[in-house]
């Protein structure tokens, strides 16, 4: 194996934490390979050090550029969901996390990933972003206080979060209203990413019985050419946590993950449909994040 390939993996965590994106998150970590090979690796002491350098400057300037295309983008933009396995830190890769850390700038989200989800120390990270450490930490600050504003307060355990995600797929593909409105908090939002490519809501839906009716529809009708009698719904491992994968006519249509609340009510519901962030999910490739 090569030193590359040693942290192949973790060029693409810390890629895709900061990108949201499977798909940059993987031209992110070729990027870095090109310049690894171009490099010097001789007068290289410390590889990792070094290409996390590398992976963490070209995933934010590929935020950069990205940031400026989703402020056109129809309808909410959500992250890029991808398949994990049971080692996955959810704290770190939750949608809802990534979706918080949108409204970070690229320097703050590129600090907050390095120090919360990797454990690495300010000064390793000053090198990284080619900042001073002064700036780092406050950086780190503001990112903090951010996500601890805007980040769901309660993260429920495996067993109860793989509960509710059960009866949810239950009640959703059977249009069980009555059900859906128990599993349901009073202000639960659903976000939906359909990128204009697919029928979906362009604003969130907010309000149990506007979320319940709106999966209750969706189970009567034809969807994207989909009908009622040949959607699947399989729960599986999306970014640390069940989730839930729609499928029908030979694709992946949609997937959905599920934040819930002190009570175990479902609070928040994250749905991706945009067919161009459903490439991971379609390949069934497992990230080790």
């Amino acid at each position: 194996m090569t030193v590359f390939d040693e942290h192949r993996n973790l060029l693409f965590s810390v890629a895709y934490r900061v990108l949201g994106s499977a798909a940059d998150a993987e031209d992110a970590v070729q990027d870095t390979w090109v310049r690894w090979s171009a490099a010097d690796r001789g007068a290289v002491a410390d590889p990792k050090a070094y290409l996390v350098r590398i992976v963490t400057n070209v995933a934010m300037d590929r935020l950069r550029s990205a940031s400026r295309q989703r402020e056109t983008y129809l309808g909410p933009w959500l992250p890029e969901p991808v398949i994990t396995d049971e080692t996955t830190d959810a704290e770190t890769v939750s949608m809802a996390l990534l979706v918080v850390l949108e409204s970070l700038t690229p320097l703050e989200r590129a600090v907050f990933v390095l120090k919360e989800a990797f454990g690495f120390g300010y000064g390793e990270i000053a090198e990284a972003v080619e900042r001073s450490e002064d700036t780092v930490r406050q950086a780190a600050h503001r990112a903090r206080g951010h996500v601890r504003a805007r980040r769901p307060r309660f993260h429920a355990g495996r067993t109860r979060q793989r509960e509710v995600t059960d009866r949810f797929v239950a009640a959703a593909s059977g249009g069980d209203i009555n059900t859906l409105m128990q599993l349901l908090a009073p202000d639960v939002t659903l976000w939906t990413d359909g990128g204009g490519k697919v029928r979906q809501a362009t604003r969130p839906v907010s309000g149990a019985e506007r979320v319940a009716k709106w999966f209750a529809g969706i189970a009567t009708r034809t969807y994207e050419g989909v009908v009622p009698a040949d959607m699947r719904a399989e729960v599986v491992e999306l970014n640390g946590a069940p989730g839930i994968v729609f499928s029908g006519a030979g694709r992946v249509v949609a997937t959905l993950t599920l934040d819930l609340d002190e009570q175990g009510r479902v609070a928040g519901i994250h749905n991706v449909a945009n067919p161009a962030k459903l490439t991971a999910v379609t390949d069934r490739t497992v990230h080790r994040l």
